[in-house]
């Protein structure tokens, strides 16, 4: 996913910063991260709190099998409902929500 695009997704939100990360990019608003692209699926941050809004719209968080002890280690990013990626109103509505969850994260 190139800059351009991401930067679009976000209008809803505001202006976005993207730095490489994790060997794909961290998109930052207001100096809070609020979503990241890893292996090309953009993936907004969740928390507790905002978890349960993402499962009951059928997203899958990010897990990744543990290097040293083979387990699924869950990470606080979850995948984006596809009416969001053509629905500005809705993609706002969704990165409000990551950008809450990483006020909350204190990072």
């Amino acid at each position: 996913m190139d800059n351009e695009r991401i930067a679009e997704l976000f209008e809803g939100l505001g202006p976005v910063s993207i730095r490489k990360l994790f060997g794909g990019k961290g998109i930052y608003f207001d100096g809070v991260i609020v979503a990241i692209v890893i292996r090309g699926e953009l993936m907004l941050k969740a928390d507790a709190e905002s978890a349960p809004d993402f499962t009951a719209a059928g997203c899958r968080q990010w897990t990744y099998t543990g290097s040293r002890h083979g387990k699924q280690v869950a990470m606080p990013y979850w995948s984006i409902p596809d009416s969001a990626f053509d629905d500005p109103d809705e993609m706002a509505i969704w990165a409000r929500r990551a950008y809450e969850a990483g006020r909350r994260a204190g990072k």
